[in-house]
C-alpha cells in the first residue's frame, strides 16, 4: 500500500476547464490583436465588452458638395454638424478598427495602410467585404454566395477566389463598413 499524501492540486474538478464535447482551435493572430481577443475569451456567454466611450468630435459639414475643389466663400454655409463616431459606428460595442495590408483589395479602393471599420454585430451577405479567418489567418476579401457555394473573391485580377472545399471552415469575424484613408502622410 502507498503511504504517499494526495495532492490537493491537479485532476478534475467541479465546473473546471471546457466541456469535453466542445471542440477547439488554433488561431494564429497578430500580436497587437492578442490583448483584445483576451478580452473577449474571458467574457462570460452573451456579455458585452466594456468598451470606452467615444469622445464626441463633431465637425462642420458644409451644405455644397464638392466635385474636384474647396467650396466657394459664397457657398460657405454650415448645414449640420457632423460626428464621426455617430456617422461610421452602429453598432459601437460590435464595432473595431484593423488596418489592411497588401493590394489584393485594391479594385474595392482598399489600400494598403488603410483603416477599415468593421462591424461584428452584422449578419455578412453576398457581396459584403469582410473579415475572415481562413487556417488561422486573417484576411479582408469580399464574400461570394452563388449557387451553394461561398468564396471570398479578391478585388485585384492578381489573385485568385479562395475556394472552400468539404470540412474548410470559413470564420467572418465581421463586416466592413467603412474605409478610412489618409491622404497626406
Amino acid at each position: 500500500m502507498n503511504d504517499t499524501p494526495k495532492s490537493s492540486r491537479g485532476g478534475a474538478r467541479p465546473g473546471a476547464g471546457r466541456p469535453a464535447s466542445e471542440p477547439t482551435r488554433v488561431v494564429r493572430l497578430p500580436e497587437r490583436l492578442v490583448p483584445l481577443v483576451k478580452e473577449l475569451a474571458a467574457l462570460p456567454a452573451g456579455a458585452r465588452a466594456a468598451w470606452p466611450q467615444p469622445a464626441a468630435l463633431k465637425r462642420p459639414l458644409f451644405g455644397h458638395r464638392v466635385p474636384a475643389g474647396f467650396p466657394s466663400p459664397a457657398d460657405d454655409y454650415v448645414e449640420a454638424w457632423l460626428d464621426l463616431n455617430e456617422h461610421l459606428i452602429e453598432h459601437r460595442e460590435a464595432t473595431f478598427f484593423v488596418q489592411a495590408s497588401g493590394d489584393s483589395m485594391t479594385g474595392a479602393g482598399i489600400q494598403d495602410g488603410n483603416l477599415l471599420v468593421v462591424d461584428r454585430a452584422l449578419e455578412p451577405r453576398h457581396g459584403d467585404i469582410v473579415i475572415a479567418v481562413i487556417d488561422g489567418e486573417l484576411t479582408v476579401k469580399r464574400l461570394d454566395k452563388r449557387r451553394g457555394k461561398v468564396r471570398l473573391v479578391a478585388e485585384n485580377p492578381a489573385y485568385a477566389p479562395i475556394e472552400f472545399k468539404d470540412g474548410q471552415e470559413l470564420t467572418v469575424w465581421g463586416v466592413v463598413t467603412s474605409v478610412i484613408q489618409r491622404v497626406r502622410r
